[in-house]
C-alpha cells in the first residue's frame, strides 16, 4: 500500500511544480508593442551586460550578430519580429528575461458612415480604418442627438457596426456621432454631423425576376419585391428605379417608377439577352439605394414553322419521237416491170410513238425550315 501513496505523492507534488512555473513564467513573460519600422533593444532582465547569454525566438537561436553584450537589438522592424523572445544565461539555461513583441502601427484616422434603411425605426454607423494596425483596437462611438446622449448598440456581427434608434421623427435637431479608435501605439478619432432625412437609403429591392411576354418578341415583364429591412412601406411607400440593357451593349436605358413593383419593358430587342436591375428610395427624403442583384431574361421568340407536304402521284408523259428512214437502193425498170405505173418513192416517213411513264415524287421535306 505504501508504493500508490508515495506515487500519488509524487503526482501532486510534479502538479504543484507545474501549476507554480506557469504561474513564474506568466507573470516573468512582458508584453511588448513596437512601431513597424523603429528599432528595439531588449534586455536580458537584471543580468550584467557581459552575461554569456542566449537569445530565443518562437523556440529558434538567434544569430550573436544580434547582440550588444547581453541585449537583444533588432533594427528595423517588421512583422516577421512579432513572436516570443527569451533569454537563458549561461551553460545551465536559466530563463533570465522573456517577451512578447508585437509590431504594428497606430491608427489613421477611420471611416465613419450613417445610414437608416430601416426608417423610421432606427439607424446604424460603421466604420472602418484605411490602413491595417497589425495590433488589437477598441472602437468607442458616442452620439449626441442636441444635448442628449443615445446608445448605440454594437452588433455582434459584423462588429464594426451599431444600431441607434429614432427618439424623436421628424426632427430638426441634428445628429453628432463620434467615434474614436486605440490601440497600444496611439489613437485617433472623427466626427459626423448630419440631418435626419440625410441619412435615409433604402436595401436594394429584393427578388427581381424578368421574364419574356408570350408573342411579344419586344417586351419583357420584370417584377420585385420591396426590401424586407423597410419596415412599413405602406406609410413610408418607395419609389423604384429601373434600368436595363442588352448584353451586347453597354449603355443603360433608365425608367422611373412612382409606384408598383412590377414594370413591362416594351422596347427590347427580339431574341437578344438582357441584364435589368432595380434601385429604390424614400418618396420624399434620402437617397436611392444601392443597385439590387441583376436579373437575366431573353424575349420571346417565335418557335420555328417546319414544312410538310404530301408524295404526289405519277405523272405519265407521252413523248412523239420523228425518225426519217432513207428509202431502199432502187434500179431502173423496164416499163413492163413497173406494174401499174404508179411510180417509184423516193423515201420512207416513219412515225414512231414512244410513251414514257415518269414517276415524279415529291419527299416529304422534314426537318427542312422556312
Amino acid at each position: 500500500m505504501a508504493t500508490p501513496v508515495l506515487w500519488a505523492c509524487f503526482v501532486v507534488l510534479a502538479a504543484g511544480v507545474v501549476a507554480y512555473a506557469q504561474r513564474h513564467s506568466q507573470q516573468d513573460t512582458h508584453v511588448l508593442y513596437e512601431r513597424l519600422g523603429s528599432d528595439v533593444t531588449l534586455p536580458c532582465g537584471t543580468a550584467a551586460w557581459d552575461t554569456a547569454v542566449t537569445w530565443r525566438v518562437n523556440g529558434t537561436d538567434l544569430e550573436a550578430a544580434h547582440l550588444n553584450g547581453s541585449q537583444l537589438v533588432l533594427e528595423g522592424l517588421d512583422l516577421s519580429h512579432s513572436g516570443h523572445y527569451a533569454c537563458y544565461q549561461g551553460s545551465s539555461w536559466h530563463l533570465r528575461y522573456q517577451a512578447l513583441l508585437h509590431v504594428g502601427m497606430p491608427p489613421r484616422e477611420p471611416v465613419l458612415t450613417c445610414r437608416s434603411n430601416s426608417y423610421p425605426k432606427g439607424f446604424y454607423c460603421s466604420w472602418h480604418l484605411p490602413a491595417p494596425t497589425f495590433i488589437p483596437n477598441t472602437f468607442n462611438v458616442t452620439v449626441l442627438h442636441g444635448s442628449r446622449l443615445l446608445g448605440c448598440e454594437k452588433d455582434p456581427a459584423p462588429k464594426n457596426r451599431c444600431h441607434i434608434r429614432y427618439t424623436h421623427l421628424f426632427s430638426t435637431v441634428k445628429y453628432k456621432v463620434t467615434l474614436t479608435v486605440t490601440n497600444a501605439l496611439g489613437h485617433n478619432s472623427t466626427a459626423i454631423t448630419f440631418d435626419e432625412f440625410t441619412i435615409v437609403k433604402p436595401d436594394p429591392p429584393e427578388n427581381v425576376v424578368a421574364r419574356p411576354v408570350p408573342s411579344s418578341p419586344r417586351r419583357l415583364e420584370v417584377t420585385w419585391q420591396t426590401p424586407s429591412s423597410w419596415p412599413d412601406p405602406e406609410s413610408f411607400p418607395l419609389k423604384f428605379f429601373l434600368r436595363y440593357r442588352p448584353l451586347i451593349l453597354d449603355q443603360w436605358q433608365h425608367v422611373e417608377l412612382s409606384d408598383g413593383t412590377t414594370h413591362t419593358i416594351t422596347d427590347a430587342y427580339a431574341g437578344k439577352e438582357y441584364i435589368i436591375q432595380v434601385a429604390a428610395k424614400d418618396n420624399e427624403i434620402g437617397t436611392w439605394s444601392d443597385w439590387s442583384v441583376a436579373a437575366h431574361a431573353t424575349p420571346w421568340t417565335e418557335e420555328p414553322r417546319y414544312l410538310t407536304t404530301e408524295a404526289q402521284a405519277p405523272e405519265t408523259t407521252t413523248t412523239t419521237t420523228t425518225s426519217f428512214v432513207p428509202p431502199p437502193t432502187t434500179k431502173i425498170c423496164d416499163p413492163g416491170e413497173v406494174g401499174d405505173g404508179v411510180g417509184s418513192p423516193t423515201g420512207l416517213l416513219l412515225t414512231v410513238t414512244v410513251t414514257v411513264t415518269v414517276t415524279v415524287t415529291t419527299i416529304a421535306a422534314t426537318g427542312l425550315f422556312i
